[in-house]
């Protein structure tokens, strides 16, 4: 992130994102802001507080594109979550601090698996010698051994000269190593990781009494284990893991877990406008402000109550996304309107942007099509005017029915490729020229019939 200028990941966003210039540069902003606040001293880094966003526009224009994509250009902690999937305290459903404490978790597994991908050479060497250890074991009186290829079995035959000791062994790790004990086989204790899930639904976090359930189960319930064959090869990767596993420190990886969230976490609230009622008197009205009032102390700052301890949310960058078709952003309580000072309208799109959608992004449409035909041999060509026609039937039809933006797209190429995709493997013509006629005798029948096109497109 720390190389990332503003302009550098608007261009990482164009790449996948069409248009919306505006909401690229304010969360371009936004997130610089998170590495020049880090480079402030400590004094008046407390004091400055992040500059939350709301992305306004209808469903389609690239909203959540952008959360998914800034999760792969940051390096800071970053989670997804639906308003719609929160509840107000004393309702069944997900407590709203539960997003805090899923971005901890999904930030701990995170750090826990790059430290393990760090010792992982030792964790290896570990491995090989445990391998050697299971390939030559020790007999009870200490006796020497010696190793014996019968085939398909490892098998060790006791001697009496102690000078062979250093030199079988050495042997086998150099067989180990040159992979000439590949498809023999060991027996190994492996943990069986298949343990029941429990889900526990009350109106008081259990977190906030200090217990985990999953830690405490664990440590009641017997460790499974079962005694397996397996190939070397797999066993020593089953071991190596194990012993990556020990070798990672998991208190520190817990306390730089929780000061990367605090400092510089950033938590993506998709469809906020679901939580917003218009009277908030009445009916489920009522539940949504509940939503709202108890998710402002944590947009605000506060301690969040864990399993790895109290975690403050002052410094979590909020980010907050919905098409407000029904309500508007002023809807919202003031207090939160407040803790959102950023807002940016996304534009509709229209043909010119579909056309660019299906052509010019790294994941553009055709050329998922295209690829996906590929696997069966088949080249399918598009021609510029059959594009121009897909982006302007797409317009048409979100203008005379629901406006769903590019995922319109989507439903029209499907429609347009079926018999293609279909036939592909039986094909004889194994090279197929898609042009604006072909697209006007699959698409314009639909879309002119107005029941069709309801069902339909």
């Amino acid at each position: 992130m720390s190389d990332l200028k503003p302009i550098e990941i608007v261009k990482e966003l164009d790449k996948y994102i069409i248009g919306q210039d505006k909401a690229k540069r304010s969360v371009a902003i936004a997130l610089r802001n998170r590495w020049r606040r880090q480079q402030v001293s400590e004094d008046i880094r407390d004091e400055i507080a992040p500059k939350n966003i709301i992305l306004i526009g209808p469903t389609g224009v690239g909203k959540t594109e952008i959360a998914r994509r800034l999760s792969n250009l940051t390096d800071s902690p970053f989670s997804k979550v639906e308003a719609s999937k929160f509840t107000e305290v004393g309702y069944v459903g997900r407590d709203v601090e539960s997003m805090v404490r899923d971005l901890l978790e999904l930030t701990v597994t995170l750090l826990k698996t790059n430290e393990q991908e760090a010792v992982r050479d030792k964790g290896r060497q570990i491995a090989e010698e445990r391998m050697l250890d299971i390939l030559l074991p020790k007999s009870g009186s200490e006796q020497t051994q010696k190793y014996k290829d019968t085939g398909d079995v490892l098998t060790v035959v006791a001697i009496d000269d102690g000078s062979e000791t250093v030199t079988t062994r050495e042997k086998l790790r150099s067989m180990l190593r040159s992979g000439q004990l590949d498809n023999r086989y060991v027996d190994l204790e492996v943990s069986d990781r298949n343990m029941p899930v429990v889900e526990i639904f009350s109106n008081v976090g259990m977190e906030e009494l200090g217990i985990n359930f999953k830690d405490m189960l664990g440590g009641i319930l017997p460790r499974s284990t079962k005694r397996r064959k397996i190939k070397v090869p797999e066993a020593m990767e089953v071991i190596a893991a194990e012993e990556a596993q020990n070798l990672v420190d998991l208190d520190k990886v817990v306390k730089e877990a929780v000061k990367k969230v605090e400092q510089s976490g950033i938590i993506f609230l998709d469809e906020i406008d679901k939580i917003v009622g218009k009277s908030g008197t009445h009916g489920p009205d009522v539940s949504r402000e509940g939503v709202q009032r108890d998710l402002l102390p944590i947009v605000e700052g506060s301690h969040v109550n864990t399993k790895y301890g109290p975690l403050r949310t002052d410094n979590i960058l909020f980010i907050a996304s919905g098409a407000f078709h029904t309500v508007k952003p002023s809807d919202l309580i003031p207090e939160l309107q407040g803790r959102f000072p950023i807002r940016v309208e996304l534009n509709a799109l229209g043909s010119i942007e579909f056309e660019k959608i299906l052509t010019e992004p790294k994941n553009a449409l055709l050329l998922q099509y295209i690829e996906l035909l590929k696997t069966e041999g088949v080249d399918v060509f598009f021609d510029n005017e059959a594009i121009k026609e897909i982006a302007k039937i797409a317009e048409e039809v979100n203008n005379m029915t629901e406006n769903i933006g590019a995922r319109r797209l989507h439903t029209l190429m499907e429609c347009l490729l079926e018999d293609i995709l279909f036939d592909a493997p039986d094909l004889e013509e194994k090279s197929v020229r898609i042009d604006k006629k072909y697209v006007e005798e699959k698409l314009t029948e639909i879309k002119d019939d107005d029941d069709l096109r309801r069902y339909i497109l």
